[in-house]
């Protein structure tokens, strides 16, 4: 028989579902803006009826049910869509830190524009012309001290930004990275939380809310993946490595690297960390890649134009009769004449840093050679072969080496001699403006160039050991020593010519004479320069330069542009595909107020209906 409660316990059961339904919604409501939120959903279940089938049970018609309780409350969330939204979200995290530096990188190149280096260089290259139109005269001697020094503060102003530029991209390194271990922190806390309600049979639905929001963080900042198959050991993944494991969050460390820029290694064991995607990414590709290469770019051009001008003008004469004196002064990486460089420190020289070599004999680039064998060269992945043949010119050989991808380049000097000038490495561990390797397997180099001693590998120029300049051809071999990093920083006039201008050399002299006082042929020279193949890089003159440097800065910015609009839209996309299921509808949620406070007045109504018919049995009845 039922018992004479049954149904106040039947009414108790139906208000309080209801009444947690109602907090339900009104939590929903609550955190309709609260970033990251899920909504959240109550799902009722009968409760077990009254009888039970078994051989005791009350001989009753049908079983009795006894109401309704809450089986779960869970948040609605779409784990596919989230690791749709945590895949992507790294591309966007990387374009959207890279496109601002890209746009002041392009602030940067004025070109074309009356204040771009490539304007004040055009006036500098004038100043040489006027000085060879009136090699006799102080006036266009002193115009060309100053459009010079004008040049030599653009170099530097375009250097100290982009060296600005670097540093900066350095800082947000390092707050990146510290971002990122307080995000991998906070991730394995809470996944310590998470269990600890789990256990006690609850659903954490605001933790997991809270921990998918610092996950989709991370995502932004460094690609990674998310296993949540095992619910008891949530992991994150990134670079191949665990990076959360449960409660264990692994950090990320900052060690010393090239040009005092950090290198971030795993803490744990010291191991680099590659990333390919997020923001930590696009902040590293920045600094050792696309600034890295604006700054090698014009460390060339500066050192190309430094070489060039002092080559002309080492050799002519001022009006005063000096001679052998530099236009720009120049730093070399060591201080011995050959080279020689200590580079593991253990006090002994084992390398020779040379950054251009000029062979003996002076060659007609139009001439075929006659001659056939493989000249190799230095280059970042090892080295690289350049093979000639009879039928060959010697400009068909230089344009060979210029375009085969070494990190040495050719020309032709003022005198008809092969030159080999070392270019900047895009390989940090070698230095910029060394030439590492240099050998031939056949007679060009040797006796036809005048460059090496001998043919074949015994005979090869190799940076690695010290006096390697003694595989030189000639009795006193025409090279010379690397300069000091960065020549674009430290680009000067030469100090002695700044006080006399009389020593500025316009003519050429003749038989160890002295030029004429109207001989303007070394300014001429000078002034040709603009035209002349030097081969800054790969690139054959300063034109190329300045065109190459502006289409490649809008190249990047254009490139910038479009890939973080589309990763924009397609990150809206996803956002709102998440908020269409996870989000709180605010009319849905009044329309569950309304349906579960209805719901609440019926239990109560039934609850006070038993209790009157109970006040009846109870109080009414009797004698």
């Amino acid at each position: 028989m039922g018992s004479t409660f049954f149904g106040i316990e039947l009414g108790k059961r139906g208000v309080s579902v209801h009444e947690q339904a109602l907090n339900v919604t009104g939590h929903n409501l609550s955190n309709a803006s609260t970033s990251g939120y899920s909504r959240q959903k109550i799902e009722f279940t009968a409760f077990e009826p009254i009888y039970l089938p078994g051989v005791n049970r009350e001989q009753t018609a049908g079983q009795l049910g006894q109401g309704s309780v809450v089986e779960r409350i869970e948040r609605v969330r779409d784990q596919l869509l989230d690791k749709r939204i945590v895949a992507q979200a790294s591309g966007q995290g990387y374009w959207n830190t890279r496109d601002p530096y890209i746009r002041m990188l392009e602030q940067l190149y004025l070109e074309p524009g009356e204040n771009s280096i490539r304007s004040k260089m055009d006036a500098f290259w004038d100043s040489w012309q006027e000085l060879a139109t009136y090699p006799a005269d102080m006036a266009p001697r002193q115009a060309v001290i100053e459009r010079g020094q004008t040049l030599v503060d653009a170099i530097h102003d375009r250097f100290n930004q982009l060296k600005s530029m670097r540093d900066m991209v350095e800082e947000d390194v390092q707050l990146t990275v510290k971002q990122v271990n307080d995000l991998s922190s906070q991730i394995a806390s809470l996944s310590n939380d998470i269990q600890i309600v789990r256990a006690r049979g609850d659903n954490p639905n605001d933790l997991l809310d809270r921990r998918d929001l610092l996950v989709d963080n991370l995502s932004s900042l460094i690609d990674i993946t998310v296993d949540n198959r095992d619910p008891d050991e949530f992991m994150v993944h990134t670079a191949g490595m665990v990076l959360v494991q449960g409660q264990i969050g692994r950090q990320f460390k900052l060690e010393h690297g090239v040009e005092s820029y950090s290198r971030i290694t795993w803490a744990d064991d010291g191991e680099n960390i590659q990333f390919r995607s997020g923001a930590l990414a696009a902040l590293v590709e920045l600094r050792d890649t696309t600034i890295a290469t604006e700054i090698q770019s014009l460390d060339s051009f500066t050192m190309n134009f430094i070489d060039m001008v002092n080559e002309i003008h080492r050799d002519a004469y001022g009006i005063n009769g000096n001679t052998g004196e530099n236009f720009f002064t120049e730093h070399n990486f060591v201080t011995g004449v050959t080279g020689n460089y200590d580079r593991n420190g253990d006090g002994e020289f084992d390398s020779s840093y040379i950054f251009r070599i000029n062979g003996t004999t002076t060659l007609e680039p139009r001439e075929q050679i006659g001659l056939e064998g493989v000249i190799t060269l230095s280059s970042a992945d090892g080295n690289r072969a350049v093979q000639y043949f009879p039928t060959d010119t010697v400009q068909d050989i230089i344009s060979r080496i210029n375009n085969s991808g070494a990190e040495v380049v050719a020309r032709l000097n003022k005198d008809g001699q092969l030159t080999f000038r070392g270019t900047p490495s895009s390989n940090p561990d070698n230095p910029d403006f060394v030439i590492r390797h240099l050998e031939d397997s056949g007679l060009f180099l040797e006796g036809y160039a005048g460059i090496l001693q001998e043919s074949g590998g015994e005979g090869a120029y190799d940076w690695d050991r010290a006096d390697a300049v003694a595989a030189l051809r000639g009795t006193a071999p025409d090279f010379a020593v690397s300069p000091v990093a960065h020549p674009s920083g430290w680009i000067e006039l030469n100090a002695a010519l700044v006080k006399d201008p009389g020593s500025i050399a316009a003519g050429l002299g003749e038989n160890g004479r002295a030029a004429n006082p109207g001989n303007g042929e070394a300014a001429l020279a000078i002034a040709a320069v603009r035209n002349t193949t030097v081969m800054v890089g790969r690139l054959g003159t300063f034109d190329d330069y300045f065109a190459d440097a502006v289409g490649r800065i809008g190249v990047l910015g254009e490139q910038s542009g479009r890939a973080l609009e589309t990763q924009e839209l397609v990150m809206k996309q996803l956002h709102d595909m998440r908020d269409s299921v996870s989000g709180v509808n605010m009319d849905e949620e009044l329309s569950n107020m309304i349906k579960y406070q209805h719901g609440y007045n019926a239990a109560a109504r039934f609850i006070t209906t038993i209790n009157s018919l109970l006040d009846t049995l109870i109080n009414r009845m009797g004698v």
